[in-house]
């Protein structure tokens, strides 16, 4: 179970006192209805307003926590079948990024994702989800299996970024994401990116230039984490919750400024605290989004797609 978060801890007490009350009542023959039926309405009242008025830092935080869906739970609850593939026919198997062949509803995706662990020892064989080049690689290779073979290609994104060490930049780290990003913009299958948690830089564009982009509620999808931006601008990785708030990097803001085609709301209290009903309403803008893009001829899919990202964004001309 997730751990609560600072702002959750007022819901947790009041679910505490409830329990404590329900089980007092039952011990002792009591009748504390109305008691009950109080604190059960203020908890529904305080529940609502803390989701309801999350800050941007917080939502990073949600973003973050463990118990949140991942990569081999989406393709689980997606896929009626599915066969996992691995290396990248050039260094290793990289186990950051996992991917393969699934069958929805009859019909064969190629899908891939960052997958994160669920506890320490399995976060450190992910390396918490910063894929190295070799996975940035693998993925290429599935893409292009995916184009040649005719079937969709589906991401899913969820990293702070792509692993920064000495080891991943001596393998080509940036050649490799560069590869990803112009292989994707051009590549003849429809495609789609669903941000589920963290969007970290360009660990999380090397997946992520598509046909449709889609955020959960409480995902981040940034050029660089909070805490990395204020380290930069301020010298100080603690003013994180400061850089969250004006670097617009929440669905709602990335919608707002046409970077993702829509959101996919959350359960109250994020994907963690209902996850099979998360995996439902992803697999359903999935099976929708795949069905809408298969309708277009391609050569239109490559042309919107181009559009689009040339597209983003503002700018002014000097003379």
């Amino acid at each position: 179970m997730p751990t609560e978060l600072d702002f959750e801890k007022p819901i947790a007490e009041l679910q505490g006192k409830i329990a404590e009350l329900k089980s007092f009542m039952e011990k002792n023959g009591l009748d504390l209805h109305g008691e009950l039926r109080k604190l059960e309405e203020r908890l529904e009242e305080l529940t609502e307003t803390t989701y309801a008025n999350l800050t941007a830092w917080q939502r990073v935080q949600l973003a973050r926590q463990i118990g949140r869906p991942t990569t081999l739970d989406y393709i689980k609850g997606i896929c009626d079948e599915f066969l996992e593939l691995h290396g990248d026919r050039h260094f290793a198997d990289d186990p950051t990024i996992v991917g393969g062949i699934g069958l929805v509803a009859g019909h064969p995706i190629t899908v891939i994702g960052h997958q994160k662990g669920r506890d320490t020892k399995e976060n450190i064989r992910r390396n918490f989800g910063m894929a190295n080049p070799e996975g940035y690689r693998k993925a290429l290779r599935l893409m292009r299996q995916a184009e040649k073979f005719g079937r969709p290609v589906v991401f899913f994104i969820d990293t702070p970024g792509a692993y920064a060490g000495m080891s991943a930049e001596e393998r080509g780290q940036s050649v490799a994401i560069a590869e990803n990003l112009l292989e994707m913009s051009g590549l003849r299958t429809p495609t789609i990116s669903i941000v589920t948690g963290e969007g970290g830089s360009g660990g999380a564009l090397g997946l992520g230039i598509t046909d449709r982009i889609f955020m959960l509620d409480y995902a981040w999808y940034s050029v660089i984490a909070p805490e990395s931006a204020a380290a930069i601008l301020w010298k100080d990785s603690k003013l994180g919750p400061k850089a969250a708030e004006v670097m617009r990097l929440t669905a709602a803001d990335l919608l707002d400024l046409g970077i993702v085609d829509g959101v996919i709301a959350e359960p109250r209290g994020g994907a963690q605290k209902d996850p099979k009903a998360m995996v439902q309403s992803v697999r359903e803008k999935v099976v929708a989004t795949l069905r809408e893009l298969s309708q277009i001829p391609i050569d239109e899919l490559l042309a919107a797609r181009y559009h689009k990202y040339r597209d983003m964004g503002e700018y002014i001309e000097r003379q």
